[in-house]
């Protein structure tokens, strides 16, 4: 046990002296005093069941910045301590006769006298910092009490929850004990000032412009009952920030681009069925850009398999949405290209070919034999009498020898029968073929209702379902705070 320095009869002799002659000490004579034997590793007790108090407060001056991928919170603070030793008083006698008139309070370095060893316990793994920044001057009152307020940074661990990035809350927490004293040799306490207890960090909320608003900040006293008085984990002062993050420039640079990008993929319906390889083009060149997105979100979030961000679910889907009109495009592509000689058209795709009048709501075109008619009198017109020739071939030979004496008019009215029947022929294969071109346009148009519908019921929905989640999960951490912890005043 320290009893502190003896009274020498020198000193009792020099007090005699002072009183005498009406001198007194200064503030470096005191010191000088308060110094003399004094072990700083030795813990303040007057007796040896002593338990020394310590009070402590935190101040926040700055939130540094919340490093979502290596879930680190860095922040500036003023870690207060107030702690009471009967080794540096000069209230009581004998010192009191000697430095009675120095009533101001005493700085101190603080590496001269005793500390009580508060560290942060968990600290990020980054970091290998456990103390305070700067060391300063304790000031010391007359009756031994010590206040010290040393700035720090600290670098916390934060577990970032990731699920409604970018409109998140986080519950950041900084715990800390001593390092070398049990709950036996030094008491943890919340600092109280004019008979009320600081349950709360203390901070300046108009000084945070940045990415987050601090939404509470309470601070409690903790026993963890798994432990017992020798164990250094059994107390500990915890002080807890919950912060939002403030979302608009997520908004602005991320979501609304991802959203507006995405719709782009949505006008590919409005080219040509048959413009397949262009649409194939359009719908590649979205889904790339959506890539690029998720690889944004990706390096803000951190490697967790907990969760997935809001913004990475609906990058995902619209992915999904994007992939599957590129299966559209090439499936349209496909059968726009069909022809009669490749495919064969059944009942069940002609009845689907019929739905255009009700899907594409385009009017059937009427065909007049006039049109051929018109055709071969165009072509008698400019095609030389000298080339006219007849039918060869099969019964066209014979043909040929029973008219080979014909006029030459006749001649000619069997060479327009020929390009009549030529034309003909090739206005039924391009039937033919038009009948697939308006399959594959009403698969087409199809798509695009279906494809629409999922945009935006889907965009809707997974906002609004996880919006509703994120409103119940505030509303159970408002309840937590409010029934575990005092409000803070103010």
């Amino acid at each position: 046990m320290d009893s502190g320095p003896a009274l020498a009869p020198s000193l009792v002799l020099r007090v005699f002296v002072l009183f005498a002659t009406g001198k007194l000490f200064n503030q470096g004579e005191l010191f000088k005093d308060l110094m003399k034997g004094y072990n700083k590793n030795v813990r303040p007790m007057e007796n040896g069941s002593d338990v020394t108090q310590v009070a402590i407060k935190m101040t926040l001056t700055n939130l540094i910045s919340l490093n979502e991928k290596e879930e680190a919170l860095t922040t500036g603070v003023w870690i207060g301590m107030q702690w009471c030793d009967y080794r540096l008083r000069w209230d009581r006698p004998p010192r009191s006769a000697l430095y009675g008139s120095i009533t101001s309070q005493l700085r101190l370095p603080s590496k001269s006298i005793w500390l009580p060893d508060i560290i942060l316990e968990n600290k990020s793994v980054v970091d290998g910092n456990f103390e305070v920044a700067l060391y300063c001057n304790a000031l010391v009152s007359p009756n031994g009490c010590v206040n010290w307020l040393p700035p720090a940074i600290y670098r916390s661990a934060c577990a970032i929850t990731v699920n409604y990035f970018p409109f998140d809350w986080q519950n950041c927490t900084m715990v800390f004990h001593s390092q070398t004293y049990s709950a036996n040799e030094i008491k943890l306490v919340l600092t109280e000032e004019d008979d009320l207890t600081l349950e709360w960090v203390d901070i300046d909320p108009e000084a945070f412009t940045g990415r987050w608003a601090i939404k509470h900040r309470p601070a409690k006293k903790l026993i963890n009952t798994d432990y017992n008085k020798d164990e250094l984990e059994y107390q500990e002062v915890v002080f807890f920030l919950i912060i939002q993050r403030k979302p608009l420039f997520y908004v602005i640079n991320i979501i609304a681009p991802c959203v507006l990008f995405s719709s782009l993929g949505l006008l590919v319906y409005f080219l040509p069925a048959k413009a397949g390889g262009q649409k194939c083009t359009m719908s590649i060149a979205t889904l790339l850009g959506q890539t690029v997105f998720l690889f944004l979100i990706a390096k803000k979030v951190p490697e967790t398999s907990r969760a997935v961000p809001l913004i990475g679910k609906y990058l995902m889907f619209v992915m999904s949405v994007t992939t599957m009109v590129v299966m559209n495009c090439v499936i349209v592509l496909n059968v726009s290209l069909r022809t009669p000689n490749t495919h064969k058209m059944t009942d069940k795709v002609r009845k689907v070919r019929k739905l255009r009048l009700h899907v594409l709501r385009v009017p059937c075109r009427r065909r007049s034999s006039m049109t051929l008619i018109t055709k071969a009198e165009e072509y008698a017109m400019k095609t030389a009498r000298s080339e006219l020739m007849f039918l060869e071939g099969g019964t066209a030979e014979q043909l040929s020898a029973s008219l080979g004496k014909a006029s030459s008019q006749l001649q000619q009215c069997v060479s327009s029968c020929k390009h009549i029947a030529k034309t003909a022929r090739q206005q039924n294969n391009f039937k033919k073929n038009e009948e697939w071109f308006l399959v594959a346009k009403v698969i087409d148009r199809v798509c695009f209702i279906v494809m629409v519908s999922v945009f935006f019921i889907g965009t809707i929905g997974i906002f609004l379902t996880e919006g509703i989640k994120k409103y119940n999960r505030v509303i159970d951490l408002r309840h937590f705070f409010i029934t575990c912890l005092r409000p803070i005043p103010g």
